[in-house]
């Protein structure tokens, strides 16, 4: 099921408008311009690691979830973020079971994994690089803590999955009773394409009491060549106590999934334009500016929720602490945000992601942020706009071109 790719040559894709990947030209990520394992990253964890292998950002040693719960607060993840999983996918996969639940946790650009029992592992993602990658040992004592880079990871998380470019990587796949997976449910790349209904196998869910047409909170066992069902309730197997919050929020997921299939796509673009640039120069050839026009196209049409999956209106039976985490501190102009959450048809209420003030979208080689910034403009324009990428009505473009002017100075009129 899960697929390895060499740590230097891999297959580049492009991710088309159905969300599914094409495969392109060769690239590696190891040799220039990327250079991925000899260059000092640049990522959130990174900067920090120094400090907290030095004590100087120290942590609550006193159990291992004190640990964990002052990671988080260092790292300004909240916990409400908890994602359970319970099936084997991951390189921790011998400590993880529906009785141990691995935990995940995150925010917008830095990704905690923590199984009870087994070590920290960090993806954290470096404007450039992508993910960077680090496991260590949750500190018991006085003794320091040394996080390293982890080569491990990249035999998923450089795989077919995050585009073959370092990225980022979620399964959905119904577990046997121990974890082990039976069948997996996903056949395009994350995002938020991807049907309700393929989701969460593997994991538990939360907040969605009045939506079960999912493979969330489920294990299985093969009867005369079927599958059958067995229910697995959050709670059930596993004592909730031993971590930090007892939920893995429905919107929690839907986030996460939202976020990591725009950084997959960014990131791999993002390599294929470097590479382009390194190779031609100043003048793009004109089959890698056809490729880089594609690939802005296709995150212009993600960042645009053009090919969104439709909402399952009976999902969100709570308001929970994520919610309230999630929209702390957003940025509001005119009584609106682009982290406003809709809810009811699709997930956010203007239809433009807020992942395009991140400094990774930010930081994207031209030609290609230049691209996607025009296709934008021209989708949410007042009189004739492009509806190529998504079809959206006045009033939404409207708040949507004072949104992104005050986010961003390439989007204010001259």
């Amino acid at each position: 099921m899960i697929r390895t790719a060499s740590i230097g040559l891999a297959i580049a894709t492009l991710f088309t408008p159905s969300g599914r990947a094409a495969e392109t030209d060769p690239l590696d990520f190891a040799a220039a311009p990327h250079r991925y394992h000899e260059r000092t990253p640049n990522d959130p964890f990174t900067r920090v690691k120094a400090q907290l292998e030095s004590g100087a950002l120290p942590l609550d040693r006193s159990s291992e979830l004190a640990a964990v719960r002052s990671l988080l607060k260092a790292l300004g993840i909240p916990e409400s973020s908890q994602l359970l999983v319970f099936s084997t996918t991951s390189l921790q996969l011998g400590l993880i079971s529906p009785s141990n639940p691995r935990a995940l946790y995150f925010n917008q650009d830095t990704y905690i994994g923590w199984v009870p029992g087994g070590r920290i592992e960090v993806v954290s993602i470096d404007p450039e690089l992508g993910g960077i990658f680090y496991i260590f040992d949750i500190p018991h004592d006085a003794s320091p803590i040394r996080a390293d880079r982890s080569g491990r990871c990249m035999n998923c998380h450089a795989g077919e999955d995050a585009g073959f470019v370092p990225g980022l990587v979620i399964k959905s796949v119904l577990p046997g009773p121990s974890g082990g997976s039976l069948e997996s449910f996903r056949d395009i790349p994350a995002g938020h394409a991807t049907p309700y209904t393929n989701r969460f196998g593997g994991w538990h869910v939360t907040g969605a009491d009045g939506f079960s047409n999912h493979w969330g909170n489920l294990t299985g066992r093969l009867s005369q060549g079927n599958l059958v069902r067995i229910a697995n309730p959050p709670g059930d197997r596993y004592r909730a106590d031993r971590y930090p919050v007892p939920s893995s929020d429905f919107l929690a997921h839907c986030i996460h999934e939202h976020q990591i299939g725009f950084f997959n796509r960014a990131i791999a673009a993002g390599y294929r334009v470097r590479s382009h640039l390194h190779s031609d120069g100043a003048t793009l050839a004109p089959a890698h500016r056809r490729e880089v026009d594609a690939d802005a196209d296709a995150l212009a049409r993600y960042l645009l929720f053009s090919d969104e999956a439709p909402f399952p209106v009976e999902a969100v039976s709570q308001a929970g602490s994520y919610q309230s985490d999630f929209l702390r501190n957003r940025r509001i102009v005119n009584g609106h945000s682009l982290k406003d959450l809709n809810l009811k048809t699709r997930l956010f209420q203007n239809r433009c992601s807020y992942l395009i003030t991140s400094e990774f979208f930010t930081r994207l080689p031209d030609p290609l942020k230049s691209g996607v910034v025009q296709r934008i403009q021209a989708a949410v324009r007042d009189i004739d706009p492009d509806t190529r990428f998504t079809s959206i009505p006045a009033e939404e473009r409207r708040i949507l071109r004072d949104l992104l002017a005050d986010a961003l100075p390439v989007f204010r009129p001259k």
